[in-house]
């Protein structure tokens, strides 16, 4: 069955959030809405579907099952919970809120709906990823020891002047951790498992009126007893893309965007040279490390058909709201190690 979709925010996300529910099996957009019904005409009519002049207009709308909150990260909770109370499934841009406090509201209330949840983490349907998540699961690095993620991008002055939200601990809920690396945090979580022990240090260094961090250096103990570090900022032009390195006594890779830069492991299977020749080149954008429009869709596509699929199958999504706030309650560590000079443990 084809679910309609409505989504919430009309800002640059929701055009990735459209042309991915266009492309994907089992869904279509109803429509939209926003805080300005005159950027909700205009998206309406580009992407050529209603534009509802409120939440609850969009909501009482029967031929929508879903929504997709595309708003600033700390106006999540509001729309998400009305949407669960009105019987919608929900669909949430990343951070699935800015706090673990707030990301529990949303999975209470989708709970108590009856209704699936469903946290924007689109890297994790990449072809090169699954494959980093393959090799984790068969056990081929052995006994895992290092678990790194790198996010090395650039963000100018002009793209936090560009909206009141950015850089606020309100709405952005953080910086470079919370508003960019997200995605790779979440991918090492997925990749690595839970993270025990954090110690962090972070700093504004080349921003102006911004509350929050362009800078961030963390180390992390895993709950395996892998030892790991995440560095993230929006300072380092010209931005390069996103990295995760995986290292144990059996074996090495490392993910680029959606590439794998390095593959060896001490038992060499049949597939690996094919996958280092297949995988080297696959990533075609940017990767948002400079430009955030610069970023394909196809990653978004999967992530709504898995949502339909899950709603279908009256199933939890494989990434429901405990999957989306792994990545916040990290984070979330991270600052607090940095604002106390503490070691923080999960």
């Amino acid at each position: 069955m084809s679910i309609g979709i409505g989504i919430v925010g009309c800002g640059m996300i929701a055009n990735f959030h459209a042309r991915a529910i266009a492309d994907a099996k089992g869904a279509h957009l109803v429509g939209a809405t926003s805080r300005r019904m005159e950027g909700t005409e205009k998206f309406a009519a580009e992407h050529g579907c209603t534009a509802f002049p409120t939440l609850e207009a969009m909501l009482a709308d029967d031929s929508i099952g879903a929504v997709s909150i595309c708003t600033p990260s700390g106006a999540h909770l509001d729309p998400a919970v009305a949407a669960a109370k009105a019987g919608k499934h929900v669909i949430v841009e990343k951070p699935l809120e800015i706090t673990t406090e707030r990301c529990d509201k949303i999975i209470d209330a989708c709970d108590q709906a009856g209704v699936r949840l469903t946290v924007t983490f689109q890297s994790r349907f990449h072809e090169s990823s699954r494959l980093m998540k393959k090799a984790v699961d068969e056990g081929r690095f052995g006994k895992i020891t290092l678990g790194d993620a790198y996010v090395k991008w650039y963000r100018s002055q002009e793209y936090y002047d560009s909206g009141a939200w950015r850089g606020t601990w309100e709405l952005d809920g953080g910086g470079a951790l919370m508003n960019q690396a997200i995605h790779s945090v979440d991918l090492l979580l997925w990749l690595m498992g839970d993270v025990q022990q954090i110690s962090a240090m972070t700093a504004t260094m080349t921003h102006e009126r911004i509350e929050v961090e362009d800078v961030a250096v963390a180390t992390l103990k895993f709950k395996n007893g892998a030892l790991g570090v995440i560095e993230a900022t929006t300072t380092a032009y010209p931005g390069a893309l996103k990295r995760i390195e995986i290292s144990g006594n059996q074996g090495s890779a490392v993910l680029e965007e959606e590439d794998i830069k390095a593959w060896q492991f001490s038992e060499e299977h049949p597939d690996d040279a094919k996958v280092r020749a297949e995988m080297a080149g696959k990533t075609e954008t940017g990767g948002g490390a400079a430009d955030p429009s610069a970023i394909g869709h196809h990653g978004h596509t999967l992530l709504f058909e898995e949502a339909v699929s899950a709603i279908n199958e009256g199933r939890p999504s494989i990434l429901d709201g405990h999957e989306g706030r792994r990545s916040v309650e990290v984070i979330c560590g991270i600052y607090e190690s940095a604002r106390t000079g503490k070691i923080v443990t999960l």
